[in-house]
């Protein structure tokens, strides 16, 4: 009972503490750091007396007054984990449920019961390996999202594709043979294109190709598919 009492105590006085030291810590950092961005978050981090500060997705460490900032990984050596990564990778999930799918060009192999979302654009090479790896990947549907971000001439080629009567066909036929789009006959709704850009801002998706799995995770680039066999099984797990 003594130890129960104990713990219940020591709950209490840390509470009050841990806002304390929230509180200092973004008034120090606000007024000796003036233009450091919005503090989304302050919160303890693993490593005892030692806090987490986020800034939109990044991570970053200081003391519990907020007198030194540290930019840098916090790894934890015994279990050889980087503990700021998977932070990161934990901030960066995407919830696939509630993707727009509608605004998304499909196909599928085989059974089609492994499911990718991928972040493209129409001038990205390496999106364009990616594709091509794609086509060993059995049992797949894979839903692309356009998102002309390279410049030059990607919006119309973007607007090219997504305005094709089948779009699917044309995009393929571009990426994995170089076949140019068809210009658009007439008006064409492509709002879609503006809604996937809008996406990838609020979800900070700055390259491509970006692939997000069932489980919310996401791999940057162009992987090979053994390795996105890997992350299918892993995504399932």
């Amino acid at each position: 009972m003594l130890k129960m009492k104990s713990l219940g105590l020591a709950l209490l006085l840390c509470a009050p503490l841990a806002q304390a030291n929230e509180a200092v810590i973004r008034k120090n950092l606000t007024e000796r750091l003036p233009n450091l961005p919005k503090i989304d978050e302050v919160r303890a981090a693993a490593f005892p007396g030692l806090w987490e500060i986020r800034i939109g997705n990044e991570i970053r460490y200081v003391d519990p007054t907020g007198s030194y900032l540290i930019e840098g990984e916090l790894i934890d050596v015994k279990a050889r984990r980087n503990l700021t990564a998977e932070r990161v990778d934990k901030l960066n999930q995407i919830d696939f449920a509630a993707l727009p799918l509608k605004d998304a060009m499909v196909w599928k192999s085989g059974n089609g019961k492994r499911r990718i979302a991928v972040f493209a654009d129409p001038n990205c090479g390496y999106c364009k390996r990616f594709e091509r790896s794609l086509q060993d990947v059995k049992d797949i549907t894979v839903y692309t999202f356009l998102i002309p971000i390279l410049g030059g001439d990607s919006p119309d080629k973007s607007r090219a594709i997504w305005c094709a009567k089948d779009n699917t066909a044309t995009w393929m036929a571009w990426m994995l043979d170089g076949k140019a789009p068809p210009k658009p006959a007439g008006s064409c709704d492509d709002a879609a294109i503006e809604r996937n850009l809008a996406l990838a801002r609020k979800h900070q998706i700055n390259g491509t190709p970006a692939v997000i799995f069932e489980d919310g995770s996401r791999a940057p680039g162009a992987i090979s598919a053994e390795q996105l066999e890997r992350r299918l099984a892993a995504s399932k797990s």
